[in-house]
């Protein structure tokens, strides 16, 4: 399969010098137009050997039951201590702007 992959790769480059991009991908995999790797791809694939038995496949059963997830924790009410605190006890007032020139 990689061999497959470089020969296609291989001949997309070398159709595109030649021809748009639209054409050479066409040619590339029409299979009309093998490059000489191709045929060697195709000889090693027909020259691969088929077992004559099939081993028998295991197969695997996985049991999955739904839980319930949870995103957020529970929701706990908090209670923030009570504290009068008015703005008189701060001690400064708060910042005025500098002068700005008039323009006249």
């Amino acid at each position: 399969m990689t061999l497959q992959s470089v020969a296609w790769t291989t001949m997309l480059i070398e159709y595109t010098k030649s021809a748009p991009v639209c054409q050479a991908i066409l040619q590339t995999f029409d299979g009309a137009h093998p490059c000489s790797l191709c045929h060697i791809v195709n000889k090693g694939k027909a020259s691969e050997k088929k077992p004559d038995v099939q081993s028998p496949t295991l197969k695997i059963d996985i049991i999955c039951f739904a839980r319930p997830i949870w995103l957020l924790p529970p929701f706990a009410p908090f209670e923030y201590a009570a504290s009068v605190f008015p703005s008189s006890d701060i001690g400064y007032s708060p910042p005025v702007p500098p002068p700005r020139p008039q323009v006249s």
